[in-house]
């Protein structure tokens, strides 16, 4: 199948880097209190227990400490961000003739609307707080299937979203998710009803413009027993010297027999500290995919999460860490064994290069009475220079004995061998370099959508050819 999306051909980082004007942001108050809250929820038409919602957990979160593991996370000014904006006067549209002239182009040279018409089943896209596109093909409505900006899902399916919403991830669980359900705005709302399966994949792209902003997208899937789905996620940011927050929250509930996917590529920038929080729970027999690639931002703290409740439950996780200059991706997975006879596999592969720090963090966690119960980490770290670094933090907790558990960790350079051979075949170092990187990345993009896989090997590309040569 050939690839022939004009997008990805001429993805650079201007692209991804050029800003618009945002004059909506003047306007605009930085940092958080109950009335800035308060003044979210009432712009949004909220129902009341959504507001109380949003005030019991600013109040978590004014009470928890910063964490003081992990990252350095001292020059995020918490006060200096703007928790919500408007670009003007936006609504969200089915039409992308609909959407502000400024805001579409941006999309445009993303390669969104292209995307759309050649391979998925809907699409979504947010603009700093604000849903401005989103639809599903219609006959996947016909089938029942819900594919929403979760703004419009709160309006129009109320208890639904009541019943689900932070209850995956509550807002105890830690600071910046107490955050996140205190100013959360815009994201995506899908329900696959019993049965279904949506054989193309639903996407949604996360785009913030403004200098100092915060962006806070929730994503709350639901999938039926038996149902089947996937989701693609993308996200980029202009740089400017302040910093921006990424603090999103993903909800994932699978049940008895249902299968999902959900695939992002993050790639905001150097400014940005991405502390972005995934979960899924899984019910007897579900599978629950997750596959990432995370690169660009200056401090990355990504965990996603599996709950194996239900007996024979699945997950798989798959992820790339990309970490450059002034760079640290502390990212990994967490994996819960709840039920008997469950099975997890974690494969992540991190890159480093100039300086940048890569670190694997994670967690299995075998519960007394998950008999049977298989796990299988595998962490592989590339150094491309002497001053980079990996670390390997993996946390093992079991309780039972009846299970099987493996871990391996590798951690190399590229050799002087590896580049002579593919050199003396009139390869340039370059080309040689690219060709090693690539290999190594190729058991996790090859996971991807193959639009999305094509994207990822150019973001890798770009982050191989910016500070000059590797050394």
């Amino acid at each position: 199948m050939t690839v022939t999306l004009d997008y990805i051909k001429n993805l650079n980082r201007t692209t991804l880097d050029d800003a618009n004007s945002s004059e909506y942001v003047n306007h605009a108050k930085k940092g958080l209190s109950r009335e800035v809250i308060v003044a979210i929820s009432k712009d949004k038409n909220e129902p009341e227990w959504m507001l109380e919602h949003r005030l019991n957990s600013y109040d978590v979160f004014m009470s928890k400490a910063m964490p003081n593991w992990g990252p350095d996370l001292s020059l995020l000014d918490l006060e200096n961000i703007i928790y919500y904006a408007r670009p003007g006067e936006v609504v969200s549209s089915t039409k992308w003739e609909d959407v502000p002239a400024e805001i579409k182009n941006t999309f445009e040279r993303l390669g969104i609307p292209e995307a759309e018409r050649k391979y998925l089943a809907g699409a979504g896209a947010q603009y700093e707080s604000q849903n401005v596109y989103h639809r599903l093909k219609e006959e996947y409505g016909k089938m029942g299937v819900i594919f929403e900006d979760m703004d419009a899902a709160l309006q129009k399916y109320p208890d639904l979203v009541k019943q689900y919403f932070m209850k995956c991830v509550t807002m105890h669980d830690h600071k910046f998710a107490a955050l996140h359900g205190a100013v959360w705005s815009g994201g995506t709302f899908i329900f696959i009803p019993e049965g279904v399966n949506v054989d193309k994949p639903l996407q949604a792209y996360f785009r913030m413009n403004a200098a100092s902003m915060g962006q806070f997208e929730h994503t709350l899937i639901i999938i039926e027993k038996g149902g089947q789905g996937s989701y693609i996620e993308g996200c980029s940011a202009p740089k400017y010297e302040n910093p921006s927050i990424h603090a999103g929250l993903v909800e994932v509930f699978v049940k008895d027999g249902a299968r999902f996917r959900y695939s992002s590529v993050e790639n905001w920038s150097r400014n940005t500290y991405n502390l972005n929080t995934k979960r899924a729970i899984v019910e007897k027999d579900g599978t629950i995919e997750w596959i990432g690639g995370n690169l660009g931002s200056g401090c990355t703290m990504l965990y996603p999460c599996s709950i194996l409740k239900g007996d024979g439950a699945r997950a798989e996780h798959l992820g790339i860490a990309f970490a450059n200059k002034d760079q640290i991706q502390d990212t990994g997975a967490k994996v819960i064994h709840v039920g008997a006879r469950t099975t997890s596999t974690v494969v992540m592969k991190s890159i480093s290069k100039a300086g940048g720090v890569s670190v694997y963090r994670g967690l299995l966690k075998i519960l007394k009475g998950a008999k049977g119960a298989k796990a299988q980490v595998k962490c592989d770290a590339l150094l491309l220079d002497d001053i980079s670094v990996s670390d390997t933090i993996p946390d093992m907790q079991i309780a039972e004995n009846d299970v099987s558990i493996g871990h391996e960790a590798k951690v190399g350079r590229i050799s002087e061998e590896q580049l002579f051979y593919l050199m003396s075949r009139g390869i340039t170092e370059d080309e040689a370099m690219a060709m090693i990187v690539n290999g190594f990345i190729e058991p996790i993009v090859k996971a991807m959508p193959l639009e999305y896989a094509v994207e990822m090997n150019r973001l890798i590309e770009m982050e191989m050819e910016s500070l000059g040569a590797v050394g």
